[in-house]
């Protein structure tokens, strides 16, 4: 399989004020390109090469540090760009918005949850909101590059929003008020694209 660095689907300024331009360009061409370069190499190396990264992640228990780190740094960046960008903000709608509201009571309750998950995640990582075997909603967080896919995360899913909650993803902007950037990150978060992530999985 040949894996693939993808382009931003975005301007480097396109989620001003709420993600400065400076941040989206080091953030996108140092950070994620790194844990790319990093993942390629190291998985170049073992027989997982080739496998969709989404079955390395089942047996990230088994896979070298080297493979599974980068390979999440690569994935987890992947998706976090895929899940925002210029029409951002509002609340989501139609089956999504159903399910929220079912598992979490309404989706202001869930906001609550994904923040506190975000902001109380120690050191860095990640928040998620995913699709569970059952095809119930949970929120959960990650330390350092883990996401809901390795067999070895505490709340196992299919991941379909997520917050890079590292310090490279705000600092330059918000430094150290990791809860600020949080709060404004509802403002560029397209639910049309988590939309249709949920609904792909849950058909």
């Amino acid at each position: 399989m040949n894996y693939k660095f993808k382009e931003l689907p975005f301007a480097y300024d396109a989620l001003e004020p709420y993600l400065d331009a400076r941040t989206m360009e080091i953030h996108y061409s140092k950070h994620h390109k790194g844990y790319y370069d990093k993942f390629v190499d190291a998985v170049s190396k073992t027989e997982f090469n080739g496998l969709p990264i989404e079955e390395i992640f089942k047996q990230a228990s088994k896979v070298p540090a080297a493979v599974r780190n980068n390979g999440g740094g690569y994935y987890n960046h992947e998706l976090y760009w895929n899940c925002v960008g210029e029409n951002g903000g509002g609340e989501p709608k139609g089956k999504l918005l159903e399910a929220i509201n079912k598992q979490f009571g309404s989706f202001e309750e869930f906001k609550t949850l994904f923040e506190n998950a975000a902001a109380t995640r120690f050191g860095s990582g990640w928040a998620w909101l995913s699709v569970k075997p059952d095809n119930t909603l949970s929120v959960s967080s990650t330390g350092n590059q883990e996401n809901p896919l390795w067999d070895t995360a505490e709340c196992q899913g299919q991941p379909i929003l997520t917050i890079d909650v590292w310090e490279h993803a705000y600092y330059l902007k918000y430094q150290n008020r990791r809860p600020d950037f949080i709060k404004e990150f509802w403002n560029v978060v397209d639910w049309e694209k988590v939309a249709k992530r949920y609904e792909e999985i849950v058909k």
